[in-house]
């Protein structure tokens, strides 16, 4: 498929942004903003309404310039309201150290609000390393109809979006299995394994040796760090 490529049908993407935001392995979140437009309301007229658009990961914020700078240019400003990509602030352990960074918790989409037409939808396809808008399931020599986010995947993004408030937490990035090492603590620089994720306690059960023998320990996520 190419950039330019004008929409067409897929294998159901927008099955992952209905049933919830996708997981990221064990990957723990926390304060997600936005990086451009407005806050991400319903429009109550029911003209403007939130797709989600397939893109090349990792040029999304190569896209988001590109359609802020090109709605301007061609005037699509009474038509297209925002472009969004949905960062989260998420809290990195290394050395022991917590360092923020942001992610963007739906990789390989931006989100756009549209009053859509043929137009609009052109405009959306003919961007550079855009794929399609989220859709139906495909049907052959049918043209497809991009589906809108229901309201309520647009109120549960928008909770993520303004999610300011809430206790921090760390992205480990952590699976079962994973060799990592502890460092802080009195089992500083031990290795050991994951036996058990918490993510709601931020807590990680770990398989150690100790004298010789195997001792699973219990570890805050600061404690330790993913090794390579």
């Amino acid at each position: 498929m190419t950039e330019n490529e004008k929409l067409n049908t897929t294998e159901s993407p927008e099955k992952s942004l209905q049933d919830g935001v996708p997981a990221v392995e064990s990957t723990v979140e926390s304060t997600v903003e936005s990086t451009g437009g407005t806050e991400m309301d319903i429009d109550q007229s029911g003209i403007f309404k939130w797709f989600a658009v397939r893109i090349i990961s990792g040029h999304e914020n190569k896209v988001k310039v590109f359609l802020d700078t090109q709605i301007k240019d061609e005037g699509m400003e009474r038509k297209i309201r925002n472009v969004v990509i949905p960062l989260e602030k998420v809290f990195e352990v290394k050395g022991g150290k917590k360092k923020v960074k942001m992610k963007n918790f739906l990789p390989g989409y931006i989100l756009i609000e549209a009053d859509l037409d043929d137009k609009v939808r052109r405009f959306i396809s003919q961007t550079p390393s855009i794929m399609n808008m989220v859709g139906s399931k495909s049907v052959k020599g049918e043209k497809l109809e991009p589906i809108p986010l229901r309201p309520a995947e647009v109120k549960r993004i928008r909770a993520i979006l303004n999610e300011e408030n809430q206790s921090e937490k760390i992205d480990l990035r952590l699976s079962v299995g994973d060799p990592i090492k502890v460092t802080s603590g009195p089992f500083n620089n031990f290795n050991g394994n994951v036996l058990e994720i918490n993510s709601e306690k931020m807590k990680v059960k770990v398989m150690v040796s100790i004298f010789g023998r195997k001792t699973p320990i219990e570890l805050e996520f600061t404690q330790i760090e993913k090794e390579k």
